[in-house]
Formats: C-alpha cells, structure tokens, sequence
C-alpha cells in the first residue's frame, strides 16, 4: 500500500466509525490493518500522514496522546 492508499483508508475508516457513531483510534485503525500490537508505531505514522494530507483531524485536542481519537476532516 503506498502513501496515497493509506491516506484514502485512514479516512474511509474514519468515515465508516463516525457513520457508527464511534471514532477513528490507533488501536481501531490497527484491527482494521491487521497490524500487531508491536508495531502499533507504523500505524500513528499512518495517522499522522492521514492527518498532514487533511483527511483526518483530532477530535479533542486537549486529549492525552493514549486516549486521541480521530474524526473526517469535514466534521
């Protein structure tokens, strides 16, 4: 999956967890990815590209960095 593909799946996801009425999380987005806990670190980069692109945003800015959670760029 290149840059671009990770970015587009950070925010389907996204999407697809507001449309649920829940939020886009690093522990989410890993089950979706079936990534391992280990490698959770790949993920919050995934995150971070999603959100330098703005395709995501921070939901509550003043969260701790654990309890982050993400929401589509539109909400």
């Amino acid at each position: 999956m290149d840059k671009t593909e990770r970015v587009h799946a950070c925010y389907l996801h996204a999407c697809l967890k507001w449309a649920m009425r829940d939020y886009l999380t690093n522990s989410s987005l890993r089950d979706r990815f079936g990534v391992e806990e280990r490698n959770k670190a790949a993920i919050s980069r995934y995150i971070k590209e999603a959100i330098e692109a703005e395709a995501i945003k921070l939901y509550d800015v003043d969260a701790a960095p654990k309890l982050r959670k993400y929401v589509p760029y539109w909400v």
